[in-house]
């Protein structure tokens, strides 16, 4: 199976991502635990052009562009041949973050994103969980990591609404896979509710 985490910068998809991981592991299964940008050699050295420098670096044109290329190497070199190994894929972010950031905030492009992952990319996660949470105390907690991988926080907290409702939008467009999950919570909490989704999916799956 594969899983993606979405949200805005700071919502605490990739602590939630990391404790689904020991949980799954924990229960037997084979994870492989990923990224995006990056997640295959490749894709990280992209990775590197897209989350660090100045926020105008790049138009959100070029951005679809690099993000696709980094994700057909992860797709290609990670994603597939795990899941064809019996592995469950977890990543944190994937086609989705574009639609959202690229495709809706920066610009009318959705279509430009959609039209490029048909054509390239051509898979969907089997689950997605959208980790939600106020866009202010994200981006103070985004900003307060300082990790130089903050690129997009520096667009600031407008931004960051328009990336909020962008995700939770992608909840109602996608009710098959996508679930929003209360991400202001303590991080406990929002794990219990994250493993009882992922366990319930798994268990609706074919044997």
């Amino acid at each position: 199976m594969f899983v993606t985490f979405e949200g805005i910068d700071g919502s605490g998809k990739s602590t939630q991502l990391r404790l689904l991981a020991d949980h799954l592991q924990a229960k037997g299964h084979e994870v492989i635990v990923t990224r995006e940008p990056g997640g295959s050699k490749g894709a990280e050295d992209i990775r590197r052009l897209l989350v660090e420098g100045d926020p105008g670096r790049w138009s959100a044109e070029t951005e679809i562009l690099l993000f696709t290329a980094a994700r057909r190497d992860h797709v290609e070199r990670l994603i597939q041949p795990g899941l064809a190994a019996g592995a469950i894929v977890v990543s944190d972010r994937f086609a989705d973050s574009t639609r959202v950031y690229q495709g809706a905030t920066r610009g009318d492009l959705r279509a430009t994103v959609d039209a490029l992952h048909a054509r390239m990319i051509a898979m969907e996660p089997d689950l997605t969980l959208v980790i939600d949470m106020d866009p202010d105390a994200a981006l103070a907690r985004g900003l307060a990591r300082q990790s130089g991988e903050d690129r997009f926080e520096e667009f600031g907290a407008a931004f960051q609404r328009k990336l909020r409702d962008g995700f939770l939008a992608l909840t109602e467009e996608y009710p098959d896979r996508a679930r929003l999950v209360d991400g202001s919570r303590d991080r406990q909490a929002v794990a219990a509710d994250v493993a009882a989704i992922v366990d319930a999916a798994l268990a609706a799956r074919p044997s």
